[in-house]
């Protein structure tokens, strides 16, 4: 958005290799200039979109994947029809290779649709393509903490609606330009978000459009824009995003390819986050404001503050479940909530 002052932090030199750590330690986002830059990828889609394409082409084993199809009039942005009860794009199965061949024919067009293929699983459908493009995420080992998800994303010029992810990422730019803008996850009221459900790629959006923001109906959506940073993403850079804060995704050229490195240092017998949204809009948000009020401090001091605010006086053989939670204890707990969701 042309009207956000505040760009993300920018570094250099940094080794695709050799990332320090305090870079996925850092609780705001950072731009990795060049990060990929010496990326096969990278340099196939300096020769040209047709070059980059056939190099794509040569690892992909068939598998179909969902391709989504916008109409032209949406000029790209994936999001709902009037009244908010259905996406106002199409998806699809379809394949990898005649998707690219569709986004490249779009230049011969007039008014073309567009064509979105998200966080595809590299190495089911590419296989081969991340050894010969690949990074090191430098995480702690744990036997309890699953891998990275590594994906790709490819595109004519689309717009991805404001939306947050539960997840740590790395967002490598390898074709076309892109850009990020990013608000920190404080400011969810602010961005007005839509329906839980239908959401474009399974997460809740803001309901402004950024291009021709409607502050009469979006009153709020002008503080934050105070608090928004942009990352102008071109091919070979890097967007380290940490989890839970919103952004909105530009795609700019006719051909746009993103790799991105998703992971996530919870424990994996660690339910979704939104499993607990889900339960306390059961449990919580339709009763009284007192109790609400009364809740609130209890959710503060038994999970927002951490295990040991809530332990810190108990021994150890009496704490239970306000114990930090391992394998066991947390297939118990679990157990315990179907239990009595299920009486």
């Amino acid at each position: 958005m042309s009207n956000v002052a505040n760009l993300v932090t920018t570094i250099e030199g940094i080794d695709a290799d050799n990332i320090p750590e305090e870079i996925i330690r850092s609780t705001e986002p950072l731009v990795i200039k060049q990060l990929v830059g010496k990326w096969r990828l990278v340099e196939m889609a300096k020769k040209g979109d047709e070059e980059l394409a056939t190099y794509l082409k040569s690892f992909y084993n068939g598998r179909p994947t969902i391709v989504c199809k916008t109409n032209p009039e949406s000029d790209g942005r994936l999001f709902y029809n009037a009244n908010l009860t259905r996406l106002d794009y199409e998806s699809y199965k379809g394949r990898i290779d005649e998707t690219l061949d569709a986004i490249l024919e779009r230049s011969n067009q007039e008014n073309p649709p567009g064509y979105y293929i998200a966080s595809n699983i590299i190495d089911t459908h590419l296989p081969g393509l991340r050894e010969e493009n690949r990074i090191a995420i430098p995480r702690a080992p744990g036997a309890h903490v699953d891998p990275e998800i590594v994906s790709i994303w490819i595109g004519s010029p689309t717009t991805a609606s404001c939306h947050y992810d539960a997840l740590d990422n790395i967002a490598c730019c390898v074709a076309g330009r892109r850009r990020f803008t990013l608000f920190p996850p404080d400011q969810v009221a602010n961005l007005y978000p839509g329906p839980l459900d239908p959401t474009p790629g399974g997460q809740v959006i803001s309901l402004v459009d950024f291009r021709n923001p409607d502050f009469n109906s979006f009153p709020r959506f002008a503080e934050a824009l105070e608090h928004a940073c942009v990352a102008e993403l071109e091919p070979g850079d890097a967007l380290f995003l940490p989890s839970m804060w919103w952004h909105h995704v530009e795609a700019l050229e006719p051909l746009n390819i993103l790799v991105n490195y998703w992971w996530n240092d919870a424990p994996r017998y660690m339910t979704s986050g939104m499993n607990a949204l889900y339960l306390a809009m059961l449990g919580i948000r339709d009763k009284p404001k007192h109790e609400r009020d009364g809740w609130r401090h209890l959710f503060n001091y038994y999970i927002f503050n951490g295990a040991e605010n809530a332990n810190g006086k108990i021994p150890a053989q009496a704490r239970g479940f306000l114990e930090e939670l391992d394998e066991t204890t947390a297939r118990k707990l679990r157990a315990l909530v179907i239990n009595k969701l299920n009486r």
